[in-house]
Parts: C-alpha cells; sequence; structure tokens
C-alpha cells in the first residue's frame, strides 16, 4: 500500500519535523553546512514499515540534494537506457 503523502495528518507531522530540525538539512548539518530543507524522509521507508510513518525518530528533514541520495532506486528507475 502507497503512503499517503497528501492527508492532512502527514501535512500535519511534516511541519512539525521540519520545525523540530530548524528548517536545515540534518544531513548537511552533521558537515557545518546550513541548507535549507525541503522534504521530511522516513528513514525505514513508510512502504516497508508503515508503523512506523508517523514515528518523530523515523523521520529526518532534507534537502532535496540530500533526499535524492537517500533514494538511489527512484534516481535509477527514471533514467532510460
Amino acid at each position: 500500500m502507497e503512503f499517503d503523502y497528501k492527508s492532512r495528518r502527514w501535512k500535519k507531522k511534516r511541519i512539525k519535523i521540519l520545525r523540530r530540525d530548524g528548517f536545515l538539512c540534518q544531513e548537511c548539518k552533521r558537515y557545518g553546512k546550513r541548507v535549507e530543507a525541503v522534504t521530511v524522509h522516513h528513514i525505514k521507508h513508510a512502504s516497508e514499515y508503515p508503523e512506523l510513518a508517523y514515528k518523530d525518530d523515523n523521520l529526518v528533514s532534507l534537502c532535496s540534494a540530500c533526499h535524492n541520495r537517500m533514494h538511489p532506486e527512484k534516481a535509477a528507475a527514471g533514467k532510460k537506457y
């Protein structure tokens, strides 16, 4: 079952996590960079662990570049040979 990223519940949770993380990418922050976070990432994927989909400790704020690095399978799926 696909996770509903358009649900009201997810939108509220997303904002809560972005606020918690100061609207900064937590991966970039580890390296001393201050980059705006635009995505909330499931550390353990919601499709595989639906019971963790709304758990704060399974969510992290990331910039687009870091989020893309966390999902190499999506980049590979988008390539056409």
